[in-house]
């Protein structure tokens, strides 16, 4: 197995807590960092724009990547051009159709030749990824997210869909294919095996990467233990037994 630093792939960040965005941004590992709603709400953020001035304070120089959360493309495209004027390093995520199912591609076509970077968000068909590719320019860089994690969730292998996305793009040198909701480490060496360019992990996955080619006897070991000491300190006992050997 390779490792961690001779994979070719990125890798980005996945969450909203500023703390651990800084520990991620200090190991030198993660090259980027993604959010949206879901991952604020969950950590506690009541104002969105205050948490991602403070974030680009502290991460300048790297790629991230902010969600516009209203349902209407007129007001999508007012959040859209507000969120671009953060930073050079920001990304605007545009989710590829509204809650109606109604597309957005006439917004990412118009973001995009306006030459906004743009994370677009929430594909997991590879008829989203042709349509999202016809309208990017070629000049401004992009991201086109595929939720592999979420199409495994349905029992589909994501990386045919992945590869299809690559192919898809590769005549557009500016735009990149994001594995996104991996479900475990072993995400993280699909994506790179199937030529994906960047893959984006929450920070409990993260914590994960020093167990790469961890011996596994040891690791066997490790897990008897924490068995062993989960039950002394939980008091299990099975009382019975101890009193028919007195």
């Amino acid at each position: 197995m390779k490792n961690i630093k001779d994979l070719k792939i990125k890798i980005f960040a996945d969450g909203a807590d500023i703390t651990e965005m800084k520990k991620a941004y200090r190991s030198g590992i993660v090259k980027g960092f993604t959010t949206n709603p879901t991952l604020m709400k969950r950590a506690g953020v009541t104002d969105y724009e205050a948490f991602a001035r403070s974030a680009l304070a502290e991460i300048p120089d790297l790629p991230i990547s902010f969600e516009v959360f209203s349902d209407d493309f007129d007001e999508m495209e007012d959040e859209a051009r507000y969120i671009a004027g953060w930073g050079d390093n920001v990304y605007v995520k545009i989710p590829v159709t509204n809650t109606k199912g109604e597309s957005s591609i006439p917004l990412i076509k118009k973001l995009s030749h306006d030459g906004l970077c743009l994370n677009i968000t929430a594909i997991l068909t590879t008829e989203q990824v042709k349509a999202v590719s016809k309208v990017l320019n070629h000049e401004v860089k992009s991201i086109v997210s595929v939720f592999a994690g979420r199409i495994a969730d349905t029992g589909r292998d994501p990386v045919p869909y992945i590869k299809e996305a690559i192919s898809i793009l590769k005549t557009n040198p500016s735009a990149e294919v994001l594995w996104a909701s991996p479900r475990e480490l072993l995400n993280l060496f699909q994506a790179e095996s199937c030529g994906c360019h960047i893959i984006t992990i929450i920070n409990d996955i993260l914590k994960k990467i020093p167990l790469i080619n961890k011996d596994l006897n040891q690791l066997s070991l490790e897990t008897v233990n924490m068995f062993y000491t989960d039950g002394q300190a939980a008091g299990y006992s099975f009382g019975q037994i101890t009193a028919n050997k007195k």
